[in-house]
């Protein structure tokens, strides 16, 4: 089958606004969590909830623009579709990640300066195939399984999800998936409240433990998401861009519930967030109408730049992680001007990767590969 006839759909300018919204959001996290004592007072602290909010929006997003395509599209062909579209970014943020791994040396991390130059290259060539390295081959310490680049564990799930979906998942009727996504959400309850932490956040290490976590925050968002595509019928809703920010952000910035004697409270408002509220923050984006050209250039940035920023930020984040940690007691207010040094550089990074990287390798990736 021929797929070069497929076109595309038009997007979901609002979505793709909300999606850079969420990346943004996760750049304070990363930022505002190594000043934490704990878990329980990060000032971003359900940052990491915007991976699970990225699950169902990528699980929207793919039932809407392949669902119905499915009699022109073959399989190899989505696949390579996704990987023209998620791969170079993977394969920069490694890159990045390699360049610069000696140069974020710190006592947080004291593997670093015994790694041989043959064993970053052998961890950076298994990071550009997003393949989970073994606790045997960790470089830097923190039992990550991209240790070059920590957010790509999330892109690994991705890669599951969307070869789930391709394989046979697609095929479900709306009934069936239903189903499937009702059990799916009733393991993502039973995790959240029952898990010694009282939270969901995890999936970055190869044990059993962690891959749990991961394909249970994977598999509910990315297939509510698809569900929800078959599902809603979007209605006309204004200035859903501005009222889905909020909700974003105040899910997000949420503090812990119910400290350290109810850990499952937490684990039940995380639940409630992915199986309800994240569904309706994208229901009422994909409902929202683009009011005027600079609301639709902010949305239009704001989604051209959340993918580059999310695989590229962590790269700098390294370095002002080695900085806190060299500058122990440090708060917040003594720190804001590193951390906004190391986000200016984020979007910096961000900004440059996709106008001088993404854009074009994935502008040759289209016209050799179709």
């Amino acid at each position: 089958m021929n797929n070069n006839n497929l076109g595309t759909k038009p997007h979901y300018l609002i979505l793709d606004g909300l999606r850079g919204v969420a990346a943004i959001i996760v750049v304070f996290f990363h930022l505002a969590e190594p000043l934490a004592s704990s878990r329980f007072v990060n000032v971003v602290n359900h940052g990491y909830l915007a991976v699970d909010f990225f699950f169902l929006l990528s699980g929207y997003v793919i039932g809407y623009a392949y669902d119905d395509r499915w009699e022109k599209l073959t399989i190899g062909g989505f696949l390579r579709r996704r990987f023209e579209r998620l791969h170079p970014l993977v394969i920069g943020g490694m890159t990045l990640g390699a360049l610069t791994f000696y140069f974020t040396d710190s006592a947080i991390w004291p593997l670093i300066h015994t790694v041989p130059v043959w064993k970053l290259v052998v961890v950076t060539l298994i990071g550009y195939t997003l393949l989970p390295i073994p606790l045997s081959m960790d470089i830097r310490g923190w039992q990550e399984m991209h240790p070059l680049n920590s957010v790509g564990w999330s892109l690994f799930f991705e890669y599951i999800a969307n070869i789930l979906y391709a394989l046979g998942l697609r095929k479900l009727s709306s009934k069936a998936l239903a189903g499937f996504v009702a059990l799916a959400a009733v393991v993502l309850v039973h995790y959240a409240v029952t898990n010694p932490n009282g939270d969901v956040a995890g999936g970055w290490t190869l044990n059993a433990q962690h891959l749990r976590v991961g394909i249970t925050r994977t598999i509910f968002p990315f297939f509510a998401g698809l569900l929800l595509s078959r599902l809603a019928r979007p209605t006309f809703i204004k200035h859903a861009f501005v009222w889905c920010s909020l909700l974003v952000a105040i899910v997000l910035f949420m503090p812990r519930i119910g400290g350290e004697t109810h850990l499952w409270l937490n684990g039940l408002y995380e639940s409630f967030c992915i199986i309800f509220i994240f569904p309706l923050i994208v229901y009422l984006g994909a409902s929202g109408v683009v009011h005027t050209k600079t609301e639709a250039k902010i949305c239009q940035l704001l989604g051209d730049l959340s993918y580059p920023l999310y695989m590229t930020h962590y790269v700098l984040v390294y370095f002002y992680v080695a900085w806190v940690s060299n500058h122990k007691g440090n708060t917040l207010g003594q720190a804001w001007p590193y951390a906004l040094l190391t986000f200016g550089g984020a979007i910096v990074l961000a900004y440059m990767s996709l106008k001088w990287y993404d854009e074009p390798v994935r502008a040759w990736l289209r016209r050799k590969m179709n």
